[in-house]
């Protein structure tokens, strides 16, 4: 299948590593606009110089706390005013924050609301408007397993993820009469800069190989390994394009068949 999204303005938060980096070269390689956003600036401009020169693609980095509600406002400001208005948003940015339920104190429950549910909040408020005016629009949340089905010692992560999924069922809800689609994807065990991390902090006397599988057998992936960013970009490619035209308020499980729910 062709996917085509020619004319497309597309967002994506944490986009100079990763899944979002994998998201943001697929759809420029499928004719969108990206703009990638992240706090690294030296990382962002790297990733933004690959994506064209690989694709050939209109892309903006934007250097973006979006944990900072002032931030998120100018970012939406300075991406419409250098691509036009945002026809595509993907709320992808956040990592693993999680612990024994007693140890994670106000300040660590803030700092995960705040960068995985309000930058989402936040960023669907900016663009909401103009694809409600345009008739069509994509919001795309990553979630992870434990949005589904939480286990011990997952929050605040669990929780944040969980409420971003709640999050997207309303705004599909109210989207929809409006042709604005919002889904989830909700992610497994996935190559990722965080796994190259955990790696080098627990992996010690074992190949990387055998760390991923490791991983994939301790937490009971049925195919057996661990996906690629690609993989993920691929399905976030369907959702954002016409193809994928009558689908909204989902979460589609991109785990390997980890998530004991569908």
């Amino acid at each position: 299948m062709h996917i085509s999204l020619e004319g497309r303005t597309a967002l994506i938060t944490g986009g100079s590593d990763g899944l979002g980096l994998a998201t943001a070269t697929r759809f420029a390689a499928s004719g969108a606009a990206v703009a990638i956003v992240a706090r690294n600036p030296e990382r962002l401009e790297q990733a933004a110089a690959t994506i064209r020169r690989d694709t050939g693609a209109r892309v903006e980095g934007v250097v973006c706390d979006v944990r900072d509600a002032g931030q998120i406002s100018a970012t939406h400001g300075a991406i419409v005013a250098a691509l036009g208005p945002v026809d595509i948003l993907v709320n992808n940015a956040g990592y693993h924050l999680s612990g024994h339920f007693e140890d994670i104190d106000d300040a660590k429950w803030q700092e995960d609301i705040d960068l995985k549910l309000m930058a989402a909040v936040r960023l669907s408020r900016a663009v909401f408007p103009a694809m409600k005016a345009q008739r069509w629009g994509r919001i795309i949340n990553i979630l992870n397993t434990f949005a589904k089905a939480p286990k011990a010692e997952t929050a605040p992560t669990c929780v944040t993820r969980a409420a971003t999924l709640a999050l997207g069922k309303a705004l599909a809800a109210e989207g929809a009469p409006h042709n604005v689609l919002v889904n989830g994807l909700v992610i497994g065990l996935i190559r990722s800069g965080q796994l190259r991390r955990g790696y080098e902090s627990r992996g010690a006397g074992m190949t990387f190989e055998d760390f991923e599988r490791a991983m994939a057998e301790r937490h009971g992936v049925p195919m057996g390994r661990l996906g690629n960013a690609e993989e993920l970009a691929n399905v976030a490619c369907f959702l954002a394009s016409d193809a994928a035209s009558y689908v909204t308020g989902t979460t589609v499980n991109v785990d390997g068949g980890m998530c004991p729910v569908t």
